[in-house]
């Protein structure tokens, strides 16, 4: 797209406009604390500060945009309703802030949304339809309905009135932590990053701005390079997984010159555990990217001053044990051994009491006599052991194999 073609479709976001946004939502949306994470800093090489807007009432920087954009409605527009399309964040705070105004919101959700995001959608008062396998269905249900009952409807990235309701983290964010040279903010559509950069950048014209998206979907660094956009698979990161970028916000970033960076999925794993561990803060994996992008590009960031939010926190409670248990196998401080041993009295006493000797904790045995191992005389034993670090758990491995133990580790 040329420049002059960038200036028409570019809304005119500037730090007023944001800064009028954020005199709307005042009271209306939580003024999120931006904090100092040592260990986060520690692990990264850098000085690391946290925007906390997984402290929001729906769990997410969502309600930004969403707040504004909806005290911006005309009062005819407040009387006939509104309608959105999500499978998550901008389905709740489209609801919340909707039910606060006494607006009247219908949500369409494709069939696959999990009942939980449902359920909390429909808590907030909204009208939840159900429609379609695919978003992109989802959207075109959403938006038919929008002309039949002329409702209207509300984009989660592609609208000015958006936009600007996401650039007030950027204005937070620089208030309390004004030392700041770097801000790193996760891509899905486009909208939080362009809002929070045209903020920024006029606040301070010397910020370093980086947007980060997942491997599997690097829709913006597609679009701002100038290639087609190849995006799918699953990942963690599931609130970024888009296809289908903003063209106002793609416009925004060509015109202020900001590169989007992309992180692989297990950066993204290593993002949570490290906050929820480190800086004991829960994030949803949309949410960790901005930690993703400082531990994939190291020499980018080293030395610096970093600010990035932790923009989301809704994770299923089982995806985020499964990514902690994941990161202490590959930290090495959990051990999955596999044995065969001779199939005789006084040798599980004797494994046990190497293990305890080095320092280790059983907390997972299976043993099969009959039908795992290779011989009637043997045993197949795979143990799962807790230790301090991967040091520790060396030296556990090594006190076995002094006993003759053949040990695999799985």
């Amino acid at each position: 797209m040329s420049a002059v073609a960038d200036a028409l479709v570019a809304p005119a976001v500037t730090l007023a406009d944001v800064r009028a946004a954020a005199e709307r939502i005042r009271g209306a949306v939580m003024r999120t604390p931006t904090i100092p994470a040592p260990a986060v800093g520690r692990a990264t090489g850098c000085d690391v500060w946290l925007k906390l807007d997984n402290l929001q009432a729906t769990g997410a920087f969502k309600e930004r945009g969403a707040a504004n954009r909806l005290a911006l409605l005309t009062a005819r527009e407040r009387a006939t309703g509104v309608i959105a399309m999500s499978a998550g964040n901008h389905a709740q705070a489209v609801a919340r802030h909707a039910s606060l105004l006494g607006v009247r919101a219908t949500i369409v959700m494709p069939r696959f949304t999990p009942a939980t995001k449902v359920v909390r959608t429909e808590s907030w008062g909204a009208a939840v339809v159900l429609h379609g396998e695919t978003l992109a269905e989802a959207a075109a249900h959403a938006h038919a309905l929008a002309l039949r009952e002329g409702l209207t409807f509300i984009h989660p990235y592609d609208d000015p009135g958006v936009i600007a309701g996401q650039g007030t983290m950027a204005i937070e964010m620089l208030e309390d932590a004004p030392a700041l040279d770097t801000l790193i903010f996760p891509v899905g559509g486009g909208g939080l990053l362009a809002g929070c950069a045209a903020a920024a950048l006029e606040m301070n014209p010397n910020l370093r701005i980086y947007g980060v998206e997942v491997e599997g979907y690097p829709a913006m660094a597609q679009r701002l390079a100038g290639q087609p956009v190849s995006v799918g698979g699953p990942t963690i990161a599931e609130g970024i997984a888009v296809r289908d970028v903003g063209e106002a916000p793609l416009a925004l970033l060509r015109r202020l010159g900001i590169e989007v960076l992309v992180v692989p999925e297990r950066a993204v794993e290593q993002g949570i555990a490290l906050l929820a561990e480190g800086a004991k803060v829960v994030a949803e994996g949309a949410g960790a990217t901005g930690v993703a992008a400082l531990l994939a590009h190291p020499a980018r960031f080293a030395g610096r001053r970093v600010g990035t939010p932790v923009c989301g926190g809704n994770i299923d409670a089982r995806a985020l044990s499964n990514v902690l248990l994941r990161q202490l196998l590959r930290d090495g401080r959990i051990l999955r051994l596999h044995f065969d041993i001779p199939d005789r009295p006084g040798v599980l006493a004797d494994i046990s009491r190497r293990i305890s000797a080095a320092g280790g904790n059983v907390i997972e045995v299976k043993h099969q006599q009959l039908f795992g191992a290779p011989t009637v005389q043997s045993t197949e034993l795979e143990l799962m052991i807790e230790v301090r670090d991967a040091a520790q758990g060396t030296a556990l491995i090594a006190a076995l194999e002094a006993g003759d133990y053949v040990v695999r580790r799985g």
